[in-house]
């Protein structure tokens, strides 16, 4: 009997401790409530993975979103700023550049994440006003049925032989590109030549990266520069296209993620920056095909580990000074 008392009691605690542990898990999903905004250049898709994934964890607090290429996001932040009417709470878009200019505009909110654990020192603010949230580098995908020959680097892309097979995204338009040209046109042996060279040679502008994914795997063009993860999703999903990482070294943005310094839902807008660089929130980058830029989450097949890519990289303050008389120089070049 005494036996019996004892293993029944054990059994009740058992299922007592689980019930009051799904009950504590239940509550803490359903704890936080209310709207958060967030302005992105992210592609719809991923959005919608990444807030799915975030409701799974936090199903009372909806996400609501505007999306476009960066310089437009921070366009229409500016904009709001200006009329002190600021709608978003949470920015995730390109590049470190942009987020260093409305640091210094005032308009971030330091938060000192307690996910930042893991996440390598450079590609956080030291005032903790935005940190990465995957790496993301530019290089070359190029169409094999259209280019037989193997391509290493973006010097090739002035060749006499891909003369008017060239696309490219806009720095005026895409954020990563608008990182990517105050990089390029400060790197030897590149320089605002390649860009020169690229015009003589025939290269298409147009706004963004999907724009090139398009062109090449239609064979629209043969080759372009566009951001790793989409030229690896449409070789995965079977398109015949290859990826090449420069030989020069590749540019990557980290699109870093911010909150608002006017938000008025503080508490819902670092519980999304939390899960974003959280283990779970960087697998879901990792299952969307991007480089996750916490340590001990593995880097998606086809695409290359932080410790494995060779960087081209710049001082962000000259970057982030110049940027505006960059563009207006590649206006002046390509209108």
């Amino acid at each position: 009997m005494n036996v019996k008392r004892i293993v029944t009691g054990a059994v009740m605690a058992v299922l007592l401790a689980a019930g009051m542990a799904g009950m504590a898990d239940a509550a803490g999903k359903s704890a936080l409530k209310g709207t958060v905004v967030l302005y992105t250049s992210q592609p719809e898709k991923d959005v919608a993975k990444l807030i799915g994934a975030f409701n799974g964890k936090y199903p009372g607090v909806t996400v609501d979103v505007f999306r476009s290429g960066t310089e437009e996001v921070v366009s229409k932040i500016r904009a709001e700023n200006k009329v002190k009417s600021v709608l978003a709470d949470v920015l995730l878009v390109a590049d470190s550049v942009t987020f260093e200019g409305l640091k210094e505009e005032g308009m971030l909110l330091s938060y000192d994440s307690p996910e930042l654990k893991g996440i390598p020192g450079e590609y956080v603010d030291k005032d903790r006003t935005y940190a990465g949230t995957k790496l993301i580098t530019t290089g070359i995908i190029y169409n094999t049925a259209k280019i037989k020959t193997t391509l290493t680097g973006f010097a090739d892309l002035t060749k006499e032989e891909f003369k008017n097979n060239v696309i490219m995204p806009s720095p005026l338009y895409s954020g990563a590109a608008a990182y990517n040209l105050g990089v390029i046109t400060r790197t030897d042996g590149l320089g605002w030549k390649f860009y020169e060279d690229l015009k003589d040679n025939g290269v298409r502008v147009e706004k963004g990266n999907g724009a090139i994914q398009t062109a090449v795997v239609a064979g629209d063009r043969a080759c372009g520069i566009i951001v790793d993860y989409m030229a690896v999703r449409s070789k995965t999903n079977g398109a015949p296209v290859e990826f090449v990482y420069p030989v020069e070294g590749s540019p990557a943005i980290t699109e870093p993620i911010g909150i608002l310094k006017t938000t008025k839902v503080p508490e819902q807008a670092k519980a999304f920056v939390d899960f974003v660089l959280s283990e779970e929130g960087q697998q879901v980058a990792a299952d969307m095909g991007y480089t996750p830029i916490k340590a001990g989450v593995p880097a998606p097949k086809g695409l290359k580990s932080i410790s494995e890519i060779k960087s081209m990289v710049y001082d962000i303050s000259i970057l982030k000074s110049h940027r505006e008389a960059d563009k207006a120089k590649f206006s002046d070049m390509f209108q």
